[in-house]
């Protein structure tokens, strides 16, 4: 995008004014040059999803923003229902409650290195990964139903998980208003065998070293220590969170036109949250974030049995699992005053900071871990959520975020020496899919050291820690 077409605020700061059917301005937090690098579409969508009713104060993009489906990826928003707002299912993503998880070791680089080909195939084999995977249950419709209602808390109730792990997890392991009843048959099918399982794309499991600390009071309070090793899963709801997406934007562009909403592009399909359809969705895509949370639950797991055959004295503790892709009723400040609102993050993290009555008593007072996962074979980075980020409804950044296409980066790369290229720098990759490994080339994705230094200057999180990559599961 040319930034001589944004009006510019400060260094980290660009604003669009509202124009047409703009009922509010625009705003992206990145630097000029993550600004020059972003596909024209990224500011098209912030403007298309300032056009939607009851949305409050702006439309926002984070650093890491790039062309998603009818919202950018990397794009926040939030609506009054009192002022006709709506829900968008494209403003939650196909991947519900997508997000990730870090898990302590206690254990340093020194100890991983005699056994890291032989943990990274035992965790290959433990974590069912790529297009496809099956896990290693099967549930029937009760505990289908069970699981879209409990979440974290019912894969605990199960034995795959531990109850202290629920207070580090966002609502507390269990988000409240689902309705497994309004999830369809074929939603529930796809996903009757993908509990426990990685998925494609972008999701990963990744062994991580510390590298290097920027905020030692927060990282004392995280747990995070140089050369310390963490476990760090990405994934989110599988088959049946997008199942989900793709039923309900189907309904919600068919019925837009009868609820008076005009629609600058089809993919922004949504529906008032006091309706029916609104209801109905919000109930559906709670159930999806349950489903995503009871699985990186499930992973933690198996991560922890892996490291117990190697590592009897490593519990693994959790350090925090925040999901990227969600709409929920929050309360903000806006214009000094009070508001429940209902916030889209599409691809962005919650980012509370210190004292807010929200975040684990454990990190109140330096603020909530967000967890910003990198691109394989380059850095992933622990933050910290700043109050400063309530100008943006409490949001950061999620990831590196895409610089070019998957298609692009097969005609750049191959998997098999990207998984090469990276061993012969100590970094390991087990992948079931050499195509998959080309898709998501560290080359393929933006500086993500740029991007979190981008939201630290926009004050909506602060860097704590940098990690690199040991071992890498992926999809």
């Amino acid at each position: 995008m040319d930034p001589a077409s944004f009006t510019q605020i400060d260094p980290v700061t660009w604003r669009i004014e509202p124009t047409g059917a703009m009922r509010v301005p625009a705003i992206i937090f990145a630097d000029e040059q993550l600004i020059s690098e972003m596909d024209d579409k990224v500011g098209q969508q912030a403007c298309n999803v300032a056009t939607l009713p009851g949305i409050v104060s702006a439309s926002i993009a984070m650093p890491d923003a790039h062309w998603g489906y009818g919202f950018p990826i990397g794009g926040v928003a939030a609506f009054d229902p009192d002022e006709g707002g709506v829900v968008s299912a494209g403003g939650v993503g196909f991947d519900i409650s997508c997000g990730v998880r870090t898990m302590l070791t206690g254990l340093s680089v020194e100890e991983i290195l005699p056994v890291q080909e032989a943990l990274a195939e035992t965790l290959f084999r433990q974590i069912p990964a790529g297009v496809g995977s099956r896990g290693k249950m099967i549930l029937d419709d009760a505990e289908m139903d069970a699981m879209l209602t409990g979440g974290a808390r019912w894969a605990v109730e199960h034995g795959w998980g531990e109850e202290r792990d629920l207070d580090r997890i966002e609502e507390g392991g269990r988000m409240e208003g689902a309705r497994p009843n309004v999830v369809s048959d074929r939603a529930k099918e796809r996903q009757r065998r993908e509990m426990g399982t990685l998925g494609s794309g972008n999701h990963y499991l990744e062994v991580q070293a510390v590298a290097e600390i920027f905020d030692e009071g927060a990282a004392d309070a995280f747990g995070l220590r140089v050369d310390g090793v963490v476990v760090t899963i990405h994934c989110g709801s599988r088959g049946l969170g997008h199942q989900i997406g793709s039923e309900f934007l189907k309904e919600m562009a068919s019925t837009a036109p009868a609820a008076g909403i005009m629609l600058p592009d089809r993919e922004l399909a949504c529906a008032p949250i006091r309706s029916e359809l609104g209801e109905r969705y919000l109930g559906a895509m709670c159930a999806g974030i349950n489903c995503a949370l009871a699985n990186r639950e499930i992973l933690g797991h198996y991560s922890r049995q892996a490291f117990g055959h190697y590592f009897p004295q490593a519990s693994l503790e959790l350090l925090f699992d925040v999901s990227h892709n969600t709409c929920k009723l929050e309360s903000h400040v806006v214009g000094g005053k009070r508001r429940e609102l209902f916030v889209h993050r599409k691809g962005a993290t919650r980012s509370l900071g210190a004292g807010h009555p929200v975040v684990p008593q454990a990190f109140r007072a330096v603020g909530q871990p967000v967890l910003i996962g990198g691109s394989m074979g380059t850095a992933s980075y622990v933050l910290a959520g700043e109050p400063t980020s309530e100008k943006a409804f409490s949001s950061a950044c999620h990831g590196a975020g895409r610089a070019m296409s998957r298609h692009a980066a097969l005609k750049l790369w191959s998997g098999r020496q990207i998984v090469a290229d990276l061993a012969e720098r100590g970094i390991l990759i087990c992948s079931p899919s050499s195509r998959g490994v080309a898709e998501e080339a560290p080359g393929a994705y933006k500086d993500v050291e740029a991007v979190v230094l981008a939201a630290e200057r926009a004050g909506l999180a602060r860097r704590v820690a940098r990690l690199r990559p040991v071992i890498c599961i992926k999809g």
